[in-house]
């Protein structure tokens, strides 16, 4: 089923990195994707780094093992964690990483304050904390830690009087003072709906997935690896054995 050359690997710590399937698929539609969520195991956030390292490397050598041309690591938390091991492990592999989108951000709004929306796991990491020295010089940084919107996006309560709750009391004390807001993990574009309602009109939201969806296509056409015509495909797996995930994978991508 699975033949060289044909499908891209891309993997989350459940469903969340959906959103950057939505950019892949869209900048890339004749491709063939398989998407691994890790479900079971989420979230990969709250997790120490060891343990977040050890998860990825197992859904990797699992998607690997199925001869994928690429990798796509579509979850902030597991790139910080353990992108570097992996690309040791796979020297000879196409792996692709996300990050929150402060780059564009901070080049965006000098001067200004942008918010960075994120997991504990991802705040923490060295490889963020590089890029707020790099890009955190000529802005202010405000540093959001968001515990709780991946588990309500798993549940498919994205969009929920829960999920304004749970916004309120992290955003609206930022309602109006922000110029821009990172969304730091690919779980919270699919709540964008309530971010904005509870931090305001006016300031704008950012996130990495469609910079990784460029990074992917520009690796492969590198590698002469794209393919040129024919019909793409998403397969969808997961870790939990819930057929509802699986019902929510495939609605989040349509969304």
């Amino acid at each position: 089923m699975y033949h060289k050359d044909d499908y891209i690997g891309v993997f989350d710590s459940g469903v969340g990195g959906i959103s950057v399937l939505r950019h892949l698929v869209a900048q890339m539609p004749q491709e063939r994707f398989l998407y691994f969520g890790d479900s079971a195991n989420a979230p990969y956030g709250t997790r120490p780094t060891e343990e977040i390292r050890v998860l990825a490397e197992n859904v990797a050598r699992n998607l690997l093992s199925r001869n994928v041309k690429a990798l796509v690591v579509a979850c902030n938390t597991a790139t910080a964690a353990a992108i570097s091991h992996l690309r040791a492990a796979y020297p000879g592999t196409i792996i692709i990483g996300i990050e929150p989108a402060l780059k564009p951000a901070a080049l965006r709004f000098p001067g200004g304050t942008v918010g960075v929306m994120a997991t504990n796991a991802t705040l923490r990491e060295e490889k963020f904390n590089r890029l707020l020295a790099d890009y955190g010089k000529d802005t202010r940084v405000v540093l959001l830690p968001a515990p709780g919107i991946v588990e309500l996006v798993e549940a498919g309560k994205a969009d929920s009087p829960e999920m304004d709750a749970l916004l309120e009391p992290l955003l609206g004390p930022w309602r109006g003072k922000l110029d821009g807001l990172v969304l730091g993990c690919t779980h919270f574009p699919f709540a964008a709906a309530a971010i904005r309602r509870v931090i305001g009109p006016d300031t704008v939201l950012f996130d990495g997935g469609e910079g990784t969806a460029r990074n992917t296509c520009r690796r492969l056409a590198l590698e002469g690896l794209l393919r040129e015509s024919g019909q793409g495909e998403v397969i969808f797996e997961n870790s939990a054995d819930d057929p509802m995930l699986l019902d929510l994978s495939r609605q989040l991508l349509e969304a």
